[in-house]
């Protein structure tokens, strides 16, 4: 290999970052897989996608109206932290400023 100039490349061993082994409290599925809905700003899902960079993770953090299957709001940083899900969901509810409780 050397002597054709080839390398080895290692691929750094996956490592889970979420623990589900805790005592904290869990919120109840209130959409328990309802998916459907009638109207805008009734039901939104959140998600939390990791994206590879060259300094390690990237995270972004979305919410999606169901009805319109929009982005409503979303917010990246370099750490998974509760105040990333915050600032998505503030964002979307200062864009779509909802005048009823959402899902």
């Amino acid at each position: 290999m050397k002597g054709n100039g080839l390398r080895s490349r290692t691929v750094k061993k996956y490592k889970a970052t979420t623990n589900s082994k805790h005592n904290y409290p869990v919120q109840e599925n209130v959409l328990n897989r309802a998916f459907s809905t009638q109207k805008p700003n009734e039901k939104w899902v959140t998600d939390i996608t990791y994206i590879p960079i060259t300094e390690g993770w990237l995270y972004l953090a979305s919410v999606m109206d169901l009805y319109s299957r929009k982005i409503v709001g979303w917010h990246m940083s370099d750490r998974m932290t509760k105040e990333l899900v915050l600032q998505a969901l503030k964002q979307a509810h200062g864009r779509q400023q909802p005048g009823t409780p959402v899902r």
